[in-house]
């Protein structure tokens, strides 16, 4: 999650919103090194090496995902003079990179170097719109953060830790008095989230400080709860145990529960503010801001109309696939009687249970492990990091999507995790987890974002740029792909695939429609309810997302379309000296990359094969 950006611009980013494998052998990364390096390429070495110290110096929290305990009892700093700091140090980082003499840099030099460019322009564009981001939403934002930072990132070895998670609670109120100066500043431009987001948000941040030592006598609170399973896992005197326990206690009941009510207060205050509609046109400038998150995502300059028609096309598409399904399976009916079929039969839903959640996570990891089997045949890079699926925590599930993955540490202390969320069972029918399987996991987000951990050769900054038309581009690529290495036998698995395809076509529509043509939420809602068979409880958490981040959801359709175009080309020119092996790891051999650097990077493939 976190990018090569300097410290309050990670933590924007970061807490605006991620069957275990065994380890594989991973092929060596080809070495791109000179044999006598110039003295450009030196100079750019140090140049990149500097710039991610800084940025990683200066983000506590990045930091911590990377399994590195420097400053690991502080938060980052997101007040405004942070953010002009960082503005100031990438104006001169850009004005320097300029400077380099391409010609004294080898091909896979002059890459990074258009890559970290880029970057920094697409930050330096975005800061125009500093305060149209809603820093905090019903999906994302640091009143979840804090809480799932601690319980999953914040790890507690020794003592130190303890004390330095203790110093994180204690410093929660000054962190939040950040986010809210941030909140006040959004209030002065005119921007606000949906007023309906609020409820949600007051909602999720109540749960947090729910329960003991917040209220005596009920159930332990969820941040309670793991620090003291944490200590209890520590070789302590009882003296210094007790000593833990009561500073943390008192550090939840004197600085964390006032700070998430000072919050709620403010989200109380301005939800009474926010203008009547749903997408970002009802916004000062929303349209350029539009095209602007547009541009990010996916890393081309199509517009919204261009956007909105693209989706229509492959929707229609993806409907006559799946009435071949339908007649496969001899389903007698409309396409609409079929999606009502699939969405209540009882055939393919777990039960709403204790039992029925074991047995998802249980044939989710099968599906996994029947996966890695393959993966070899397929891919020359394989990751050593290990991941597991884990359910989301009870504290964000009613807020969190459906399924998504966190990376795992770049030390190997922490594994990759494929987060399933089955808060609501019957938005998780058993046709789809075969391919939400492969998208969060392998071959999708934890081959590529565990890949580009472990490589070498490029220079660290690149491991995490963010490219999001890349990597969610990626990990709908890779739903399709097992298709052709033999899985999805099941017709009715074969359609999931397509029903997760369908909706990443209709986000096109809903996306485009809710911000650039004034759809409104129910309208949105009613055209996913309409054109995919996933329930309504589904459609409405979909859209209210899409609407908390415009933009985001066009990079997964438009990112896999950009790979499979690729793909086809090289298949065309280099006819039987086509290597599918090859083709995935040169997709994969230098981390996230925009989409034109992709088209770049496939070419100079193809001439070299």
């Amino acid at each position: 999650m976190p990018t090569k950006t300097t410290l309050s611009a990670i933590s924007l980013a970061i807490i605006l919103g991620t069957a275990g494998c065994s380890e594989a052998p991973r092929s060596p990364t080809a070495s791109t090194a000179q044999p006598q390096a110039s003295a450009q390429s030196i100079a750019l070495s140090d140049f990149f090496a500097q710039s991610y110290q800084e940025d990683l110096a200066s983000s506590p929290i990045r930091q911590s995902y990377q399994g590195i305990k420097d400053n690991y009892d502080q938060w980052d700093d997101i007040s405004d003079a942070a953010i002009d700091e960082d503005i100031a140090r990438l104006q001169t980082r850009l004005a320097k990179a300029r400077q380099f003499d391409r010609n004294g840099l080898s091909q896979q030099e002059q890459l990074s170097l258009d890559i970290y460019i880029m970057d920094i322009e697409r930050q330096l564009a975005n800061d125009v719109f500093r305060y149209h981001t809603y820093i905090i939403n019903q999906f994302w934002g640091a009143h979840t953060f804090v809480p799932s930072f601690l319980i999953n990132i914040h790890r507690i070895s020794e003592i130190s830790d303890a004390d330095a998670y203790i110093t994180r609670l204690n410093g929660v109120e000054s962190f939040f008095d950040q986010l809210i100066t941030q909140l006040r500043l959004r209030e002065e431009a005119g921007v606000f989230p949906p007023k309906w987001s609020y409820d949600q948000m007051l909602q999720a941040a109540r749960n947090v400080i729910s329960g003991a030592p917040f209220v005596e006598g009920e159930q332990d609170s969820t941040i309670w709860t793991d620090f003291q399973k944490n200590v209890a896992t520590l070789d302590l005197s009882e003296a210094e145990r007790n000593r833990l326990l009561d500073q943390a206690r008192s550090a939840l009941i004197n600085k964390v529960q006032p700070a998430y009510e000072k919050l709620m207060s403010e989200l109380t205050k301005q939800r009474l503010l926010s203008p009547k509609g749903d997408g970002v046109w009802r916004l000062p400038d929303g349209d350029k801001w539009y095209q602007n998150r547009l541009a990010w995502y996916t890393t081309t300059d199509l517009t919204a109309e261009e956007v909105h028609q693209l989706g229509l096309y492959h929707v229609e598409r993806i409907h006559n696939d799946m009435r071949q399904i339908m007649a496969q399976v001899g389903f007698a009916g409309s396409l609409s009687e079929f999606f009502a079929f699939m969405r209540t039969d009882p055939q393919f839903y777990y039960e709403d249970s204790d039992a029925g959640r074991d047995a998802y996570m249980r044939d989710a990891k099968a599906y996994i492990d029947a996966m890695e089997q393959k993966i070899p045949e397929y891919f020359g890079l394989i990751p050593q990091a290990d991941m597991i699926i884990k359910r989301v925590e009870p504290f964000r599930e009613q807020s969190a999507g459906k399924a998504f993955y966190q990376s795992p540490s770049q030390d190997g202390s922490r594994p990759g995790i494929y987060y399933a969320n089955l808060f609501d069972m019957s938005v998780m029918p058993s046709y789809q987890m075969e391919a939400l399987a492969y998208h969060e996991g392998i071959p999708g987000h934890h081959m590529q974002r565990a890949i580009t951990q472990e490589l070498t050769g490029i220079p660290e900054f690149q491991k995490y740029a963010s490219f999001t038309a890349y990597t969610e581009g990626w990990g709908l690529y890779t739903e399709e792909l097992p298709k052709e290495m033999g899985f999805y036998q099941d017709p009715y698995s074969d359609f999931g695939r397509l029903a997760m395809e369908l909706w990443r076509a209709c986000r096109l529509v809903v996306d485009t429609g809710l911000h650039a043509k004034r759809w409104s939420r129910e309208e949105a809602i009613a055209y996913l309810v309409e054109n995919t068979p996933n329930s309504e409880y589904d459609a409405v958490k979909a859209i209210e997302r899409y609407i908390a981040l415009p933009g985001q959801a066009t990079a997964y359709m438009i990112g896999k379309l950009e790979i499979q175009t690729l793909r086809a080309k090289a298949e065309t020119e280099l006819g039987d000296q086509f290597d599918l092996r090859g083709f995935h790891d040169e997709v994969l051999k230098d981390g996230p990359v925009p989409l034109n650097i992709l088209a770049q990077k496939i070419d100079n493939w193809i001439a070299a094969q």
